[in-house]
């Protein structure tokens, strides 16, 4: 079954923080390492109230994939073609959920004129946004206490 993307309200905040620390969770092991204090640093700031400041912020552009009825995946891309969130949840790996939502914050950059997205990315999730057409673009930085590769895409706009 394929998961619809939608823009995220409010009222998606605490599931959309739900997907956010799963992922990082069992998804970013990697990367973690199961180190507590690696995994509370990156963990702190997953709060549904964060979120709801992130969804509401009028910069931002939140989206999310819901599948019967239950959000999976979170994505949001800010006014600067920052890709700041796009995780899903472990159960939905490898079934296009996270592609689509990818694709549907590239179509928005697109529709408003941005002529790239950049990011950074875990170990983890650095060969999906290679294999969907992001190079790197930098050294790795430390963030949360773990590598973050910087990544870019440049998209053609409309």
């Amino acid at each position: 079954m394929k998961a619809h993307i939608r823009l995220a309200t409010t009222r998606d905040a605490a599931a959309a923080c739900h997907v956010l620390r799963r992922s990082i969770t069992e998804c970013c092991v990697d990367d973690h390492h199961n180190t507590p204090e690696v995994l509370a640093a990156w963990l702190r700031n997953k709060t549904p109230e964060n979120v709801t400041r992130w969804f509401t912020a009028p910069e931002n552009f939140p989206l999310v994939a819901v599948l019967e009825q239950h959000v999976v995946g979170v994505g949001l891309l800010t006014a600067q073609g920052e890709l700041a969130l796009c995780y899903i949840l472990p159960e939905v790996r490898f079934t296009g959920t996270g592609k689509a939502l990818l694709h549907a914050l590239e179509s928005h950059a697109q529709q408003r004129g941005l002529t790239q997205i950049h990011l950074s990315s875990t170990a983890t999730a650095n060969m999906f946004y290679q294999r969907n057409g992001f190079t790197p673009n930098g050294t790795a930085e430390i963030e949360f206490g773990i590598p973050a590769f910087p990544l870019v895409k440049q998209i053609s706009t409309v």
